[in-house]
Formats: C-alpha cells, structure tokens, sequence
C-alpha cells in the first residue's frame, strides 16, 4: 500500500469525465488499498480516483460505519433533500453549503466483481454522491450555493 498525492482543484484532470474498470485485476485491488490509505492519512471520508489521478470509475467512502469500495458505481435511487456543508480533499481549506439528496441508493461492484447495493442518508448519501461526481468531472465547488473558509480549529 502507498499513500498518493491528492491532485489540487486547479489540476485539469479533476475536470476530466472517469473509464469504466472493464475487468478487476490486482491493480485495481492495489489502487483500492492505496485509496484507502491515502485518505485515512488525509482524514477524509470519501475519495475517488480521479483525485490521485487514476481516471477510472472507483470511489470509496468511509463515514464511520466501515469501508465502503465501489467500482464503477451508479446512483440508481435518489430521495428527499438535505442542504448541508461539504469539504474535499481536493479543495483544502474551503467548505461549501451543498444541496443534496438526503438518500442515495448506488449500486457497483465490489473488488471481487460481485454486484452490490449501498443505501445512505444524511452523511453517507452526501459522501456517495460527492464521490461518484468526482467520476464525472464535478466538484462540490460547482454545486455549492455559497463557499467559506474553513475555520481552522488549532
């Protein structure tokens, strides 16, 4: 496992839409296991591919309740509303008021190419979405209905 740099929002491949995984192969696995470590390192709950510069479609989210890994996962249920602050990883030092759907149901494939289904709300829903934009080219930035600075709490 290797802990990877997380590409900055200037970086133009953060703008560049992810390639489905057409077969799960130890790379894939080792780009899992380094995602993970790169964002526990960087005390995240979510990073996507894209953001170490890896243009496929795999995001993972850990909220709290456990790794969650998704390869190329679609969201195919969306309810409700939650308005709510987001950060990321990529954009360090700015949060943003972002309206999202307050459920996600995203369906994927986990690292053994079996299908799964993961339900969400509140947090995990936000996480799931923010990172399955990323696979598209979209940051949280392009969403929020107002930006901040980050309160540093030292």
């Amino acid at each position: 496992m290797a802990i990877r740099v997380i590409l900055k929002d200037s970086d133009p491949l953060l703008r560049e839409v992810s390639k489905p995984v057409k077969e799960i192969t130890p790379r894939i696995h080792k780009l899992l296991d380094d995602m993970a470590e790169t964002m526990y390192d960087a005390n995240g709950v979510g990073l996507a591919a894209p953001q170490i510069a890896i243009l496929k479609r795999v995001i993972i989210v850990d909220v709290g309740d456990g790794l969650i890994e998704l390869i190329n996962p679609e969201v195919v249920e969306q309810d409700g509303e939650q308005i709510g602050p987001e950060g990321c990883l990529s954009v360090p030092g700015v949060v943003g008021k972002v309206k999202r759907a307050n459920y996600a149901k995203v369906k994927g494939l986990n690292r053994h190419g079996e299908e799964i289904i993961v339900e969400g709300t509140g947090l995990k829903a936000r996480a799931l979405l923010h990172e399955i934009d990323h696979l598209n080219g979209v940051l949280f930035t392009d969403l929020a209905l107002e930006l901040y600075k980050e309160e540093l709490n030292i």
